[in-house]
């Protein structure tokens, strides 16, 4: 015997036939997968950086596409969670304002790890040969061995709670 109550709990606060919170999960698992394998091509085959006429254009021209999806998983998520049901007991300045401080976290870990490691750092460019002069160790990475995955992260965290 399984007891379901748990799972049956969970869906009270998920509507997951919901067609917003159907596109938010398929954007947020398509983005890594669409990105991951498009660079294992490009590193296999160099495809990319021959279309484009170099490496580095290529890695941009994926950045750009990267960023667009990006968008648009966040544009998805949002109205995910517009229209997905409420828990009341979230519905409080402690939890926005936690929420917020979360978020704040977390932009921070995305924005010093794009600092830090450049456009081609941050999109990919090591699968186009576009290589770093020396491993990152200053702050974020001094931090979280993952700062912009965990940045990331906390900023979905936070919005949600808000």
């Amino acid at each position: 015997q399984v007891d379901v109550t748990a799972m049956v709990r969970l869906f009270g606060y998920v509507d997951v036939t919901d067609s917003g919170f159907i596109a938010a999960v398929f954007s947020i698992a398509f983005n890594p997968l669409f990105w991951n394998v498009v660079a294992r091509w490009e590193h296999k085959t160099r495809a990319l950086s021959q279309v484009f006429g170099s490496p580095r254009a290529a890695c941009y021209c994926l950045g750009a596409v990267i960023l667009m999806l990006n968008c648009v998983r966040s544009h998805c998520f949002t109205e995910a969670m517009k229209s997905q049901p409420k828990l009341e007991g979230l519905d409080c300045h402690w939890a926005y304002y936690s929420g917020l401080a979360i978020l704040a976290v977390g932009t921070l870990f995305v924005i010093s790890s794009f600092l830090a490691l450049g456009f081609t750092g941050t999109f990919l460019g090591d699968y186009f040969g576009i290589l770093m002069e020396a491993k990152v160790t200053h702050f974020p990475f001094s931090v979280l061995d993952n700062p912009m995955y965990w940045g990331s992260t906390a900023v979905y965290l936070g919005w949600s709670l808000m």
